[in-house]
């Protein structure tokens, strides 16, 4: 099968770009003497996971329990959640994966970490567990080294749980002076502290500056190692996801309409949505739920119904969880297409 063969509109990935992408991210962070851990909520997919862990990473991320899930069930034994897991159905859920693979939770709070002691006691199981930290995110995180301190001395009298360490997000110079306060406040209370997690594609370098044991990074699978701001930064050289199109209006003068919209680019996309592979020249300026509005009155070409046409989305993440397979492929033909496993897995 070629990539023509494909009904549209098809969500495709350039294999090269992929591989490429994955064996840079290696490259760098083994340069940096860091080790990574992948994370997944990108790409959603057990067998790039697995292509990850290849490369060199030392294990994955994954945002939810959903994600785990799958990924526990496809092999993958080295994971973890950097979010609050709360409520009796999530952690019966937890304990079930730490029977089976090597899981690692975030928290931030001595209710976060008594529901997962408790959960833990009952199900005679031991959970690792990192207080997160909030260096600049502004969304989850203890606000400072002595709160981190007071919460690890809650988690040591707590039973069924495993205290490893921090996790940050993202890592930034800025943040040394709290971590290195909250590592010190820790080691002096007598914790070991074998886990300091840095994150954020292009904090590598950082992460390691800062002194974490290891950093978080997920969407260089996407976007190379460095994220994508605008559509400026798009290009069929970084970015091997793309959505073919066929146009299917050409009526309006310097506008046509492609098959796909908001249920098939992103819910809620970013402007100016894509890029578009053959000609650049043109842009989405609009999106219904299932039409895409592009304006080619930058173009000299005429477009004509039936054509098709390629575009690198902007938020390619936010893509790929709209759809239910990605078709993998190497020049023109198709190699393998896989099932987006953890689509939609939000619980």
């Amino acid at each position: 099968m070629l990539v023509s063969d494909l009904d549209t509109p098809a969500l495709v990935c350039d294999l090269d770009v992929l591989d490429k992408n994955l064996a840079e991210m290696a490259a760098h962070c083994r340069s940096l003497d860091i080790p990574f851990r992948a994370h997944v909520k990108s790409h959603k997919i057990p067998e790039i996971a697995h292509r990850q862990i290849a490369s060199g990473a030392i294990g994955i991320v994954c945002q939810k329990l959903g994600e785990a899930e799958v990924m526990v069930a496809a092999g993958l034994k080295d994971i973890l959640i950097p979010y609050n897991i709360v409520g009796p159905i999530k952690l019966e859920r937890l304990t079930r994966l730490v029977r089976r693979a090597t899981m690692t939770l975030a928290l931030d709070s001595e209710d976060t970490a008594r529901g997962i002691s408790e959960q833990a006691r009952r199900d005679g199981v031991k959970v690792r567990v990192i207080i997160e930290l909030d260096t600049g995110s502004h969304r989850c995180g203890v606000q400072s080294p002595v709160a981190a301190r007071d919460l690890a001395r809650q988690i040591a009298k707590l039973p069924g749980l495993d205290f490893q360490g921090v996790m940050t997000y993202p890592s930034r110079l800025e943040a040394k002076p709290f971590l290195d306060e909250t590592v010190s406040l820790l080691k002096a209370d007598g914790h070991s502290v074998a886990v300091v997690s840095g994150g954020g594609t292009g904090h590598e370098a950082a992460s390691k500056e800062i002194g974490c044991t290891e950093t978080r990074s997920g969407s260089y699978a996407w976007e190379g190692l460095t994220r994508i701001q605008s559509s400026a930064d798009l290009s069929a050289e970084r970015c091997p996801v793309r959505v073919v199109c066929t146009v299917v209006s050409t009526q309006a003068p310097g506008r046509i309409i492609v098959d796909g919209g908001m249920k098939t680019f992103a819910s809620y996309p970013p402007r100016p949505y894509g890029y578009c592979v053959e000609h650049p020249e043109i842009q989405f300026v609009g999106m219904s739920v299932e039409h895409g509005h592009v304006d080619v009155s930058k173009s000299s070409y005429k477009f004509r119904v039936g054509e098709r046409l390629t575009f690198i989305p902007l938020h390619q993440g936010m893509c790929v969880n709209l759809h239910d397979e990605l078709v993998g492929y190497r020049g023109e033909r198709v190699e393998v297409i896989w099932p987006i496993a953890a689509r939609g897995k939000v619980k």
